[in-house]
Order: structure tokens, then sequence, then C-alpha cells
């Protein structure tokens, strides 16, 4: 079903319906069945109405095909001429009439389409932006939702009053009815099109060009001053990586930007107090006054990198990912940069020993930013057990999900219980079919052991008062969820408004709300406290979305389990125990050797044999025989604790900005004219 973009049986039937139902209504306009026809249209409406919302994919595949919504309704709008003509209800006037009311229809939709398409590259601005004041640009309002969107829906419309139309003629045997309810369709597609004529006009002549645009853009830098740059090329599935950025980048002390070239990317950025720029055009990116800049860093190697890279008068920086695969990323491109960095040690040996190009002093250890918030265990910011809590197990998975069902089996049937969280990796489960029916199969076994845990506990605290009130404290924690999940949706509709396409978010997004960035983050922090609060210390937990967030998720982990990645790396800034999974036919001496954290982490082979072992230390402290070595593991490979990553990060871009300012002193130096260039001087 998910490869035809259908998600659920209902969607499947709809289809499946909708598919008769198109069948049915050409049958019935051949032989003139009428009554049959009407039904089978309504049907098809309803169909069409269900596949709208519950398979958008398929409606989106059916459009690639050319067989979408448009294609469908000029396909019914035939056989109902067809129909007509066999009915002979309307006569030979009427049916004239028919059939010059439906070409209106189609015209209208037709141009209704072609206005559309034109206001929206019309108003595509050369540069979308936020947080940076383009007000004098004048940019007007987009055409109401209710006028350009939800073509499919519209096109409903349209059918159900002509299907309604029929059915009167065909129950009265008056033509009028049919021929009424076609001029009504047409009226209504022809005044949608001369509602969006002024909108193609203000969008013709008052919003501006690429000129203007990229003018008010460079009165913008020449007034601010940017110092760095966060440079971003890539689909928006990635946004991810510039995302992780955004954080330490504007906890700069001197002015910075986010610079994307996917427009898409602009929806998919988390909320940032950052002035943003999206240049899609290379060409306009050459024409933007970055001279100020000394800085700029790249999340990502991509191909257009090579846009900003040319300049220079910046310092080029390639922020290496993270250090849980020892073999991630590292390649010859990366000589390209001015520097490389890298959290700690283990980063530096591995482009030393690839051997790519980069030299060793230029590659700098900055330790990871993100991690500085995170619960250490140990050092007594980790929330204190409960009498009742049990420990917390978080498997997660990034690939190879087969493997993960009897280390899911043996958690849950552990002789002394733990709670499991269970997070695959976003990406798992759209790999492959055998990865999906694993996680189907792994979520089936979290339930039924929730429903056995449910049962076991309503007996043993039938009687028990303080049960109740805990219980009744959850209550209260779910209710105070549900409250904040819809104020965080409230607040998101304000920050990401569906009324406003680029051009409004550009001008109307104008500069930070601080207080409306407070206010979101607060909120989130408290639903992840009112989340963790609402359920039972014994319930084990299936996280598929992005929230809870792995960080959180991490906090509440006594034990991790899952395999070499950055997963297991962003793990070991906790310092708590983790265990690591090692693939069938691969010794644990090797899997050691290949891998550093495999020098800190319990191994689990397949199978889960040594789940018994691996659990201990959650009970009894002294039995973790790897606390010293993952501190010298995680300073390996994420660098020292002090001074803190985010404080490395910022004296490395200060450092690295001083030396471009020195280069382009010395630059400016040597391209300055000699003394008395450009006089007339006589030697005698």
């Amino acid at each position: 079903m998910n490869r035809l973009g259908i998600e659920s049986p209902r969607g499947l039937v709809a289809f499946a319906a909708l598919t008769g139902c198109l069948v049915t209504m050409a049958v019935a306009a051949l032989t003139g069945a009428g009554e049959v026809f009407a039904a089978a249209g309504l049907a098809g409406c309803g169909c069409e109405l269900l596949l709208h919302r519950t398979a958008p994919g398929l409606m989106t595949r059916l459009g690639r095909l050319h067989m979408g919504a448009t294609s469908r309704f000029e396909f019914r709008c035939v056989l109902l001429l067809l129909l007509l003509g066999r009915l002979h209800v309307t006569g030979p006037i009427g049916l004239a009439a028919a059939m010059t009311l439906v070409l209106c229809l189609l015209a209208g939709q037709a141009l209704h389409a072609a206005l559309t398409t034109l206001i929206r590259r019309r108003r595509a601005l050369a540069v979308a932006a936020r947080n940076i004041d383009l007000r004098r640009l004048d940019i007007s309002d987009r055409p109401p939702r209710r006028l350009t969107e939800w073509p499919g829906q519209r096109i409903l419309v349209y059918e159900l009053s002509a299907l309604l139309g029929l059915t009167a003629s065909l129950t009265t045997g008056d033509a009028r009815w049919v021929v009424a309810a076609l001029t009504l369709a047409a009226g209504s597609s022809l005044i949608t099109v001369v509602a969006l004529v002024p909108y193609l006009v203000r969008a013709t002549r008052r919003l501006p060009g690429a000129a203007e645009v990229l003018a008010e853009v460079d009165a913008w830098l020449i007034r601010h001053r940017p110092r760095t740059v966060l440079y971003f090329s890539g689909p928006r599935e990635r946004a991810d990586q510039v995302t992780r950025w955004l954080g330490p980048v504007a906890a700069l002390h001197t002015p910075s930007l986010v610079i994307l070239r996917e427009r898409e990317l602009l929806e998919a950025l988390e909320p940032t107090p950052l002035p943003v720029l999206c240049v899609p055009s290379a060409a306009h990116l050459s024409q933007l006054d970055l001279s100020g800049v000394r800085v700029a860093l790249y999340p990502a190697n991509t191909g257009r990198n090579i846009h900003l890279l040319r300049i220079p008068t910046m310092q080029h920086v390639f922020l290496a990912p993270g250090d849980g695969d020892e073999t991630a990323d590292v390649d010859p491109y990366s000589k390209v940069y001015d520097q490389v960095w890298v959290a700690g040690e283990a980063g530096r040996r591995r482009y030393v020993r690839a051997a790519v190009g980069v030299e060793e002093a230029d590659i700098v250890e900055i330790g990871r930013p993100q991690l500085d918030g995170l619960r250490v265990a140990g050092t007594g910011h980790a929330p204190a057990p409960t009498p009742t809590s049990l420990p917390t197990v978080l498997y997660a998975p990034t690939r190879d999900l087969p493997a993960g069902e009897p280390i899911v089996r043996a958690l849950l049937e552990s002789e002394r219980p733990v709670r499991v969280l269970y997070r695959p990796h976003p990406p798992t489960g759209h790999r492959s079919p055998e990865d999906q029916a694993a996680h189907r199969r792994i979520v089936a076994l979290i339930q039924a052991a929730n429903e056995r845990r449910a049962a076991a506990a309503l007996a043993a605290n039938a009687l028990d008062n303080g049960t109740f009130a805990a219980e009744a404290l959850r209550t209260e924690a779910a209710r105070r969820r549900a409250e904040l999940t819809k104020r965080i949706a409230a607040l998101d509709a304000r920050l990401r408004r569906a009324d406003a396409d680029e051009a409004m978010l550009t001008r109307d997004r104008a500069a930070p709300d601080p207080a409306l960035l407070t206010e979101a983050e607060g909120l989130r922090r408290e639903w992840h406290q009112a989340h963790w609060a609402a359920s039972p210390p014994w319930l084990h937990q299936v996280i598929e979305g992005d929230t809870p967030t792995l960080h959180s998720c991490f906090d509440q982990a006594d034990l991790l389990i899952g395999d070499p990645s950055d997963v297991v790396g962003d793990f070991l800034a906790t310092l708590k125990p983790y265990a690591l999974t090692v693939p069938a036919g691969l010794g644990e001496e090797e899997f050691r050797r290949r891998h550093v954290m495999a020098r800190a982490a319990y191994p689990l082979g397949p199978g889960a044999s040594a789940m018994r072992d691996l659990l201990r230390p959650l009970f009894d402290p002294s039995l973790d025989e790897l606390r010293t070595a993952r501190r010298e593991v995680k300073e390996f490979l994420l660098g020292p604790a002090t001074p803190p990553s985010i404080q490395r990060f910022t004296d490395a871009v200060d450092a690295l900005a001083e030396k471009g300012e020195a280069v382009v002193r010395l630059r400016d130096l040597h391209t300055a004219p000699p003394p008395g260039a450009g006089r007339w001087s006589i030697t005698r």
C-alpha cells in the first residue's frame, strides 16, 4: 500500500471504490442508465473526499501520472454529456447549452490553474528572509487560501452541483434543473477566476524585482555587518544538519547570519533568533555584499558550497559530524576548507589517518556544543530514582531492526523488571520491508507487555490509597500535557502561519520576537516534564516521532542499547553505561578495534544472550566495570569536559575571525596602488 501512497486500509477501500464508481459511470453513460450514473457519481465524490483526507500521497502520485483530480473531473464531464445525449431529456437546445456550460466550467478551471501558477511564480522573491527587516519593499498580501488552494475539493463541489441537478432532472423530467446546476458551477468557477485577476495585477506591478530585493538585502548587510555565516544546502530531510548548529551560532558574541539555498528549508527550519537568508540562485548570491563576513561554517559537504567557497575574504570551516562512526565523512573534498572542526582527538586522528589533504594544523577540536545541556551521571544533575521507579533501558537502533526483536524480547522478559523506551532512528522502518515488519513486531511485543503490566498493577494495588494518589497525579500530568500540546500547536501556528506565503513571511518576520521564542522553549520544556510524569513508572514506551526528543530520552535512561552511531556517541556525554550490538560473524576483539566507542561498551551479541549480565549494573552500580573507560572514551571522542564545548566553539570562531581580518588587511595592502600611481612623472 505504501508504494501507492495509501497509508491505511480505509484508503485502499476508498481507492478501489472510486475506481469502481468511474467504471460504473462509464457503463451507465453508454447505456443511458441515468439513475445509476447519478448514484455512482455521488458515491465517487465521497470516495474522492475520503482519499484527499486519508491518502494524500496517492492523490499526488495520480497527479504525476496525469490522472489527477482535474483529469478525472474532465473525464466525468465528458461522461455526463454522453449521458445527456443518450437520455434525450434536454433536447437539442438543452444539450447545446449543457455542452457550452461544461466547456465554460473546464475553461474556468484551466484559467484558474494558470492564474494560480502565475501568481505563485511572480510572488517568489529572489531572496526570502526571516528576522531581516525588508518591509520597505512594500510586499502585498497573497490571495486568500480559499481562492488558490484545495482545487480537488473545489472541483468536487462543482461536480456535486451537477450531479444533484441531474438527479432533479431525472426525477422531474425537467432539463432546466441540470442546466441550472451547470450554470451555477460554471459561474462559480468564472467568479473565482475574476477574483484572482487583481492579485495577478498586484503581483506583476507592485512586487519588487530581483534587483530591488538584492539592493535592500545589501543595505541590511551593510547596516548589521554579520561576521559569521552558517551556510547550508540540502534537501528538507537533512534540515537537522543545520538546525543542530543554530543554538551554538546564536550564542556567539558577534552578529551572525544563516544562509540557506533551498526554499523548502525555510519551512523546516526551527524558530531561531538568527537572521536567515534563503538565496536559491548562485548569481544572486554572488551579488550580495558579504565583504564583512570573516568566518563561514558549513555543516555538510555539498556541491553548492562552492558558490560561497569562492569568496576569498572568508575563512571557510567544515563542521565535521559527530564521531559516532569511525569512518564517517572523510573525503578529499574536505581539503578545500581552511579548517576542519571536529569534536575530539578521535576526529583529528581520523582525518590524519585518512590522508585526504587536510593538514593536522588545520584541524580544530571544539567538542559538541549541542551536548552541553545533557544530564551527566554522578554530577548530581540526574533525577533521583523514586521507590516505585524501575531502571530504564533506552533501545535506539539505527539499522538492522530484525536483530532488535530478540533484544526487546529479552528486556521485556527480564527476571528483574526494567522499563523499556524504544526509539528507532527516524529513517528506520522506511528503508526496507524487513525493517518495517520487524518494527511492527517490536511494537506489538511492547504493547502486549504493557497490557500484562497494567493488569498486574491493577490487581496488586486495588486497595492501595497511595496508588490512587499517584494515579491522580499522573492524570493531572496527562491533562497538563494535553493542554501544553494545544498551546504549542497554537504557538507553532503563529510562528508558521498557514495563511501566509513566503513573500508575506519575509515581510512580516522583520525581527525575532524574543518573548515568543522564550515562550516556545518554555512550553516544550514543560511538555517533556508533563509527558514523563503522566506515564506510570513501569510503562514501556514506543517513541516514533520527534517528541520526546532524543536528548530527553537520554535524561530518562539508565542504560542505552544501540549500534555504533552518532546516537551512542551523543549518549557518551552522559557517562551512563551503554551496550553495543555486535554483528553476527564479527568477534568482540575485532569489533572493539574497529570502533573506539566499543572499548567502553558492554557487548551484546546476536540473540541478546548476554542480557542478564548486561542488566546487573542497573541494580548494583558496583558491578559497573567500565565507568573509568567511559570517561576516557568520552574525552577521546568528544573532547575534555572543561572548558565547555560552547566556549571552545566561540573561541575557535573568534580566533579564526581575527585570522580572517589579518588576511584581509594583508590582501588590501598587496592590492593597494603604490604611492604616486596614476600621476605623470618626468625623470631627467
